[in-house]
């Protein structure tokens, strides 16, 4: 059996970009989605699906049994009238991983997340305070694993036209927009390679509008990746 890349919020935003570029360059690949979801766009990519919620640990350890799968992809999130999925998802996916013996394992959280909280405005942290606290849990799950891990901090995200001016850096002072689409990139780029195993990078599009993201029509580091 061919080797898989598990994607875990494929079926829109950030997810749906990095399902598009694998299926843009013939990977291999399986897609995590809930049974409600919208998944019209990845029905047009090749692509196996398995079905299930994050936070259910026998469905995400259902997607690891075929025992196919290499390396995984993580940008679940959520939204404000939903469960948020951040740190127990996190950990069924790690657990999985383990139990499975995935090692690789890319996760993508938000500045503001961990070591970054000053990064945020008092203001930006009345708001996303307590997201950033679950993804900091998510992170530190993550790190402690053993496994080898990759996280992405983006900042703002916005969904159009990739630039390809995005980066990303160990500067962990650092914040900025970024498009989903530059994002799914850069989070390929980490995920092919191993240099990037153990750390943490802030992802900015040093060439976009610098003015925070609660001022502007961009979603705000924190926002569902």
């Amino acid at each position: 059996m061919a080797d898989k890349i598990l994607v875990f919020g494929a079926s829109q935003r950030t997810g749906l970009e990095v399902s598009k570029l694998l299926a843009g360059r013939g990977d291999q690949f399986k897609v995590f989605v809930r049974p409600t979801s919208d998944i019209a766009a990845l029905q047009a990519l090749d692509v196996e699906f398995a079905t299930g919620n994050a936070l259910d640990a026998d469905s995400v350890d259902a997607a690891f049994a075929s025992g196919d799968i290499s390396a995984v992809v993580c940008t679940i999130g959520g939204s404000r009238n939903e469960p948020r999925p951040d740190v127990e998802g996190t950990q069924n996916i790690v657990a999985s991983a383990l139990r499975h013996g995935v090692q690789r394992l890319v996760l993508v959280t938000a500045i503001g997340a961990g070591d970054s909280r000053d990064v945020l405005s008092e203001n930006a942290w009345k708001f996303l305070g307590p997201v950033m606290e679950m993804k900091t849990k998510a992170e530190a799950c993550l790190t402690e694993s053993g496994l080898q891990w990759t996280i992405l901090r983006p900042g703002g995200m916005a969904s159009e036209s990739a630039t390809g001016t995005a980066i990303r850096t160990e500067d962990h002072t650092t914040m900025g927009m970024i498009q989903r689409a530059d994002l799914a990139a850069l989070v390929i780029e980490c995920l092919d390679d191993a240099t990037t195993i153990g750390k943490i990078y802030h992802t900015i599009d040093p060439e976009a509008a610098e003015e925070p993201p609660l001022q502007r029509g961009v979603q705000p580091s924190g926002a569902k990746p």
